[in-house]
């Protein structure tokens, strides 16, 4: 039976946007594909075939130009944000004006029964290797982060002017063997350097169809103004990571260098990736969500 299989035929009469329906978009379109009425947002004219393809009805609206946002206020009872913030040029690369467009364009009409928006666990910033839950203070320590926090601050802010329930899917490293750039294969093959044991950080994993059933859990199930961590079991340091995929696809292990070495050697944005170590629980997702993982660790989504 399919995760709305059970669901009362009430719900299945309802109206479901999804914003920013990318990779992970399009996998939760088609769980709901059939179940629900689904609309989902596409800045790019030559997409909505694809979507009406995969089961909706696309809705051409540019993120970043908030008087198109308008036609989606009160179009739908459940929101699924999954639109990430704009990069970091301009003087706001610290905010999300995304977010705050969208919030504001829903708040125009009749508000939605829920927001769903899918964020990032890079807003606790480093944690030492530390397990992590959804209370840990956060400290974000990228400007991408900080654009994270600005937009889980609108879905707070918005949920409590409009008396909209939320939900926060704080999100880790996503893979999947069917989406691009999915898995390690080409930094593998160029063997880019990993840290050695000692220097290394811990990583968190979700395969991408376990996050989209999550995206679709969340909005029926999600209890109400929670934060929810999305992540599998898997608990590997990020150099344990790749030497588990170079052994699944053929390919030799990455070679390993102290963190002063990789320092110099490795670029900025790599580097970012790996200074920050934390262990994501997990028992929210499953408590809360119902989530049943398909690929409980990354062996079994990479082996897949």
């Amino acid at each position: 039976m399919g995760l709305l299989g059970a669901l009362p035929s009430r719900f299945r009469r309802e109206r479901i946007l999804i914003v920013g329906c990318g990779d992970v978009g399009i996998r939760a379109l088609r769980q709901l594909s059939g179940k629900a009425r689904v609309l989902a947002t596409t800045s790019q004219f030559d997409k909505r075939a694809l979507l009406r393809t995969a089961g909706c009805t696309p809705l051409v609206a540019n993120l970043d130009h908030p008087v198109e946002l308008r036609r989606l206020a009160g179009v739908a009872h459940r929101v699924l944000h999954l639109a990430p913030p704009p990069g970091d040029a301009g003087k706001g690369w610290h905010t999300d004006p995304r977010t705050r467009a969208l919030t504001r364009a829903l708040a125009r009409r009749t508000p939605p029964k829920v927001l769903v928006y899918g964020s990032t666990s890079g807003v606790y910033g480093d944690c030492g290797g530390d397990w992590v839950d959804e209370t840990r203070a956060l400290a974000p320590q990228t400007p991408r982060a900080l654009r994270r926090v600005d937009a889980e601050q609108a879905v707070r802010a918005f949920g409590k002017q409009a008396q909209v329930p939320w939900v926060i899917l704080r999100i880790p490293g996503i893979y999947a063997p069917d989406r691009e750039g999915g898995t390690p294969v080409e930094r593998l093959r160029k063997g880019t350097p990993v840290l050695e044991s000692q220097d290394d950080v811990y990583t968190n994993h979700i395969h991408a169809d376990d996050l989209a059933r999550a995206c679709v859990l969340a909005l029926w199930r999600g209890a109400r103004r929670r934060a929810v961590q999305v992540c599998d079991d898997t608990e590997l340091k990020m150099g344990d990571y790749f030497d588990l995929a170079a052994d699944v696809y053929g390919l030799p292990r990455p070679p390993r260098l102290p963190r002063s070495t990789a320092n110099a050697q490795l670029p900025v944005v790599l580097l970012s990736f790996m200074s920050e170590s934390r262990r994501l629980c997990n028992e929210r997702m499953k408590a809360e969500l119902g989530l049943v993982l398909r690929y409980p660790t990354v062996r079994e989504g990479l082996l897949a």
